[in-house]
């Protein structure tokens, strides 16, 4: 009777072992598993954060698909068609002055929208440029300007286009760039057809 008694304690507590175990078990594989998400949600975020940034330009600047919208809005054409000797071309900028001189920097405001020329003549809108001179930024900044996780070139003075020193993002969002949807240069933009105008 004693033995069966014992045999029974001991199952019991070998049963309530091996549930404790397994709950150990199963708390840190659910653990686990709610790390490695958190770790993959912490990778996704740049590029969740590039993807929201893009889309935000596409919606910021779909009403100048026609650059007369864009002049309309005051975006005036600047620096002819911006082209480099071996890294394709930045294409036309259209700047806006009022918000170069507001030393802000807004997502939903670029200070420069970006055309190709087409071989019909037209302008195509392939994307927009975030620019602050650096002396207005660094005034009151001490680390230089950055939007939704992508940190702006700086260009030194002098420089070809004749501004004071200046920091720029360029956002690719109308054209694909292989090299990269923020990078200065886009390899697949040509300045070819431009016509010294910068109005069709």
């Amino acid at each position: 009777m004693k033995i069966r008694r014992f045999a029974m304690r001991l199952h019991s507590s070998a049963a309530c072992a091996l549930l404790l175990i397994s709950g150990f078990s199963m708390r840190a594989m659910a653990q686990e598993g709610h790390n490695a998400a958190a770790h993959q949600q912490m990778a996704a975020s740049p590029g969740s954060q590039a993807s929201a940034l893009i889309q935000i330009v596409r919606d910021a600047t779909a009403g100048f698909q026609n650059v007369s919208d864009a002049v309309a809005a005051g975006y005036q054409l600047q620096f002819g068609c911006v082209s480099g000797p071996d890294s394709g071309a930045m294409g036309l900028h259209f700047v806006n002055g009022s918000l170069v001189n507001s030393g802000v920097i807004d997502a939903r405001h670029p200070q420069i929208v970006i055309y190709e020329p087409a071989a019909d003549g037209h302008l195509q809108l392939i994307g927009a440029d975030y620019l602050v001179i650096a002396s207005t930024w660094d005034a009151s900044h001490s680390a230089p300007p950055e939007l939704m996780g992508q940190l702006f070139h700086y260009f030194e003075a002098p420089n070809r286009f004749g501004l004071p020193a200046f920091y720029t993002l360029h956002v690719w969002a109308w054209k694909d760039n292989p090299n990269g949807a923020f990078v200065n240069w886009h390899p697949n933009v040509n300045c070819q057809q431009f016509q010294g105008t910068g109005t069709k």
